[in-house]
């Protein structure tokens, strides 16, 4: 073998070594590269709300059981039981009665514009529902009307009370009232959830709560039995007037309640 051989075959040698380095290294760089993943919508949308690692938006299907789009942490065991017993206490079997069916018929036509107006979350329209139930008259501590106002509260908010007037049984005006209430109990506590709790409990109380425990989750905190359940019977509420027929309701209600010629609240009997 000449000279000029042993140069051709080194060259080729060399050749393949170099391209199988080559090949090496662009493997090695597959291997440690990070693929460019398509987030799908359910875990985009579920973004923590107001920084809690416990309380997630509703923006899917997936959690049928929400309060103003924040749905319920139902993996926790301790939410699930206490959801499951306010859906007990509200179904046709306890209950027995449509008289909140077709409460709800007639007062959300006037109810839900007023939200809307207000910025406030449709689910507010199930808080006369919890608040006066099947009674509109003045509770034991002196509330009163659809919204449950107490006298100086109402006044606080525009409502007259007095001197042969009471406009907390005027459905658009205590609304009105109530929408300004929520508002400012949102302001100060950021959540929906929270508002809710504080306008059954008083935003002093809840305030204190809050420092107290140093906890500003509902869905944790420790608070009266009536509070503690007040969310609660509000999700329970909205979906025995979404699913009646789920929970043993019947399907199709008379209007018997309904005067839209009226801005008064009409006794129900």
């Amino acid at each position: 073998m000449n000279k000029k051989e042993m140069t051709k075959r080194h060259l080729i040698t060399c050749s393949v070594i170099v391209l199988l380095v080559i090949f090496s290294a662009i493997n090695i760089c597959g291997a440690n590269a990070v693929p460019m993943i398509k987030k799908s919508a359910k875990l985009s949308a579920r973004l923590p709300f107001n920084g809690s690692k416990f309380i997630f938006t509703n923006t899917d299907d997936e959690n049928d059981y929400s309060f103003a789009n924040e749905a319920l942490p139902l993996r926790d065991a301790g939410v699930k039981r206490r959801l499951q017993l306010s859906l007990r206490k509200h179904n046709f079997r306890n209950v027995q009665s449509n008289i909140l069916q077709n409460k709800a018929e007639r007062i959300f036509p006037i109810i839900e514009p007023i939200l809307s107006a207000y910025g406030i979350p449709d689910d507010f329209k199930y808080l006369p529902l919890v608040e006066a139930g099947f009674s509109e008259g003045t509770s034991s501590r002196g509330a009163k009307g659809l919204w449950q106002f107490m006298p100086g509260t109402a006044r606080t908010y525009g409502l007259k009370v007095g001197h042969g007037f009471d406009e907390r049984t005027n459905i658009r005006k205590s609304t009105i009232a109530a929408c300004r209430y929520i508002k400012e109990l949102y302001v100060e506590f950021n959540s929906w959830t929270l508002a809710a709790a504080a306008y059954n409990n008083g935003s002093i109380k809840m305030e204190q709560a809050i420092n107290r425990q140093n906890e500003d989750n509902y869905f944790r905190m420790h608070l009266n039995r009536e509070t503690a359940a007040y969310v609660y019977n509000l999700i329970a509420m909205k979906a025995i007037i979404t699913h009646p027929v789920r929970y043993g309701f019947k399907k199709n209600y008379k209007l018997k309640y309904f005067n839209p010629g009226s801005s008064e609240l009409l006794a129900i009997n």
